[in-house]
């Protein structure tokens, strides 16, 4: 099951989703950062695939700058390569299953643990 979260470029340190200030939002160009970033990525049409050491990131390309970008990860890896690339380029990530922001500090804080945790617990209510 993939962990999905959203990339913000944002002149606002968002503390929320809900306080979140679209006018403070700045396009810029994940797609060519994102490929630019990493050795092997995978491309199918609009579709892109990072390969890395234990983990995988799909995401869309776009057209033209966007201030977000969704993406999916496969593997806790994948989640400290974009915290590394969140920190040179001012991004913010926004985890879509939990709700919440990710301290890029301490992103055990709410980080690939409590993923795991939530998605063991979907998991059970299916059963």
């Amino acid at each position: 099951m993939s962990w999905d979260i959203v990339l913000f470029n944002s002149k606002q340190t968002i503390k929320s989703i809900e306080e979140l200030d679209e006018d403070k939002l700045e396009p810029i160009d994940f797609t060519g950062i994102l490929e630019n970033s990493f050795n092997e990525v995978n491309e199918d049409d609009n579709h892109r695939e990072i390969k890395g050491k234990d983990f995988s990131i799909d995401f869309f390309t776009d057209d033209e700058m966007v201030s977000n970008k969704m993406l999916s990860l496969y593997g806790e890896n994948g989640l400290f390569e974009l915290i590394e690339l969140a920190k040179q380029h001012g991004w913010q990530i926004f985890d879509t299953g939990l709700g919440s922001m990710i301290d890029l500090e301490k992103p055990e804080n709410n980080g690939y643990e409590n993923h795991r945790n939530y998605v063991a617990h979907v998991m059970k209510k299916k059963e």
